[in-house]
């Protein structure tokens, strides 16, 4: 079996991927905490710095993951042509224009997903990310081949 897609990269599917990738991590889960605690303390005290830098802790994590995945697309080429994935039996073919890159099953060492894409992790900050919407009628057939050939225990995907 064979499945070919192209993705057209946005500021959108690389900020889902920013905040999937932050928040299942250590900053940002203890941004957050750190922001909470702060909110606590004022309800506490009613001491109104505590309120403010908790808000500004909360919200600043993904007020700067949305600039940033911005800024990429606007600062990486590659980002501008679309992607084209070819998965097959042996792993995923990546090209775009003349380069073109083959990587097995086994390279992925984790597969996730969320409401807008599915992301192939090969290494701890290297994924390839599959939005949903450019896999279309084919997310169902992508997902089922995901959980074929990749160990289950790596496998975190939602339909």
């Amino acid at each position: 079996m064979e499945l070919e897609f192209d993705v057209h990269m946005s500021t959108a599917n690389l900020y889902d991927y920013s905040l999937y990738h932050t928040y299942r991590g250590v900053s940002g889960i203890l941004g957050t905490a750190v922001g909470v605690l702060m909110i606590a303390n004022f309800v506490n005290s009613h001491q109104i710095l505590y309120l403010i830098f908790g808000l500004i802790t909360i919200f600043y994590l993904p007020v700067a993951l949305y600039m940033n995945a911005k800024r990429q697309m606007l600062a990486v080429a590659a980002f501008k042509e679309p992607i084209h994935y070819r998965l097959t039996e042996e792993g995923i073919e990546v090209s775009q224009g003349d380069v073109v890159q083959s990587q097995e099953w086994s390279a992925v060492v984790k597969a996730v997903s969320t409401r807008k894409s599915i992301i192939l992790y090969t290494g701890k900050a290297v994924a390839s990310i599959l939005p949903r919407e450019d896999m279309g009628s084919q997310t169902e057939a992508v997902i089922r081949m995901v959980c074929a050939h990749v160990e289950p225990k790596r496998v975190k995907i939602r339909f």
